[in-house]
């Protein structure tokens, strides 16, 4: 029996996983995809937001600054790329220039540091290629920006690391009581626990109902993005946002972590939980609200399309809240959940905690990660020493983004290591530059199956049933 059973591994999951690994505790995450990171956290803008976007007083701009606070430190912890970039709103008539205002003086409610409102020629100097029609910009330096997997996978690692038990292809179909436990009944079994948390993301109003919680409803709203070759990396340097709608916070332009530059999202609503298609609709409208803002957004230079599902409700807030004694709902988490992922770990365990769950702290809890870096990262002395160790370090496998054999091999052998050739990609980026695997994704194939043991004819792409190979040809 489990103390704590968390369902859900998306980047909320993982982060109270790792919150409560730093306690004496039995602790396990069911998770209904195949890998960490499956759900809303795989297909994110990967924004840290400052928290001036939030209303007065909700959850959402709690848990925001205090999670925006937080990032930085965790980041260094867990040896994720992360960015302090900051942001701008920018404003092009006296209508936005009015919601610049009202997004500043909510900041300041919030409590967010150093805002300010700058004017034309400043914003010109920070960004020559924003459309020279602005008036004005919020300006937030505290914003920042991080890869969400990537993020989502060093705590879902760490917290493993730490003795979290991870349960995947694990999909939650009911929970009872039986007299105190929870019995948590899963296509692979029951599982009892004396407490259960609710990070199911998109699913999570199912769960709410499983629990005796809120009801409320689900309101699946898809994004869809691009992302464009590093040659054109260096476009903007801040995120940039337009003013926002009631639809969200608009189609923004930003740079990444690895050097690329990203537009998107826009928001369609719609019944479907999983479809994450893109159409050509949908990849006009961002184009066109990018290009509204900035210049030089250049259609040959996309590398590929995606979209994502937002865990948006009806409430309007996260709701984190407790659906019966000795269970927590954190549910909703929809735009800031990334940025507030760890602060809302830190409520749940707190809730945990005033419902009567105990906490003592392990002696020897491992905050950090380790052998983590890439041989691209290294610098010479450390590259000589790790092709003294491992020679499959010498040999480059992914030619966009120079990860070698041996980043590969470690990212398949890591705590939770990639099963697949897109866990390959969201661990170690193989497959993610111009040619988006056209390469090496072959060779990507031939190591997992040596190294899991297994028929390359199934080894998947992403997930269970995504086959690459349907049999020999000759």
């Amino acid at each position: 029996m489990y103390d704590v059973l968390i369902i859900g591994a998306g980047i909320v999951g993982c982060a109270i996983a790792r919150e409560l690994s730093k306690n004496e505790l039995n602790i396990a995450v069911v998770e209904k995809g195949y890998d960490v990171s499956c759900g809303s956290t795989k297909a994110n803008s990967g924004i840290v937001h400052a928290g001036y976007d939030a209303h007065e007083g909700t959850l959402k701009a709690k848990l925001n600054v205090r999670g925006c606070e937080m990032y930085e430190g965790l980041c260094k912890e867990l040896d994720v790329p992360y960015k302090n970039n900051g942001s701008l709103v920018v404003a092009f008539n006296e209508e936005e220039q009015k919601e610049v205002e009202v997004l500043y003086k909510r900041g300041i409610t919030n409590g967010v540091p150093n805002l300010k409102i700058i004017e034309k020629n400043e914003i010109l100097s920070m960004e020559p290629n924003i459309k020279d029609n602005v008036i004005c910009a919020l300006y937030a330096p505290t914003a920042g920006i991080v890869s969400p997997f990537e993020m989502a996978i060093a705590l879902g690692e760490n917290a493993c690391e730490n003795g979290v038990e991870f349960i995947f292809n694990c999909e939650v179909s009911n929970i009872y009581k039986d007299k105190d436990k929870f019995m948590v009944e899963t296509n692979r079994g029951i599982f009892e626990a004396n407490y259960v948390v609710n990070a199911a993301g998109i699913n999570s109003d199912k769960i709410s109902k499983m629990l005796s919680g809120r009801i409320f409803s689900m309101i699946p709203t898809r994004g869809e993005y691009c992302l464009f070759d590093k040659i054109i990396g260096d476009l903007v340097e801040k995120t940039i946002f337009p003013t926002p709608t009631e639809k969200g916070k608009g189609i923004l332009v930003s740079p990444t972590v690895h050097g690329n530059i990203f537009i998107g999202p826009n928001a369609i609503y719609q019944e479907d939980r999983e479809d994450t298609s893109t159409y050509i609709e949908g990849i006009n409208e961002i184009l066109y609200g990018a290009q509204k803002n900035v210049n030089g957004i250049d259609m040959r230079y996309v590398i590929t399309s995606f979209a994502g599902i937002r865990s948006k409700t009806n409430v309007g807030d996260f709701i984190i809240d407790i659906p019966q004694r000795g269970a927590v709902n954190a549910a909703g988490i929809e735009s800031p959940g990334l940025t507030s992922a760890p602060a809302i770990a830190e409520m749940v365990v707190s809730l945990l905690c005033d419902q009567g769950l105990v906490l003592r702290k392990k002696k020897y809890f491992k905050a950090n990660r380790s052998n983590t870096k890439k041989f691209i990262e290294m610098n010479d002395e450390e590259k000589k020493k790790a092709l003294e160790q491992n020679p499959l370090y010498g040999r480059i496998i992914c030619r966009c983004e120079h990860i070698t054999e041996g980043d590969i091999v470690n990212a398949i052998r890591r705590p939770l290591g990639a099963i697949s050739v897109d866990g390959v990609k969201k661990r170690v980026r193989a497959g993610m530059g111009r040619c988006q695997g056209g390469f090496c994704m072959p060779r990507v194939m031939e190591i997992l199956e040596r190294e899991l043991n297994i028929d390359r004819k199934n080894i998947n792409k992403d997930g269970p049933g995504s086959y690459i190979l349907t049999g020999r040809t000759k």
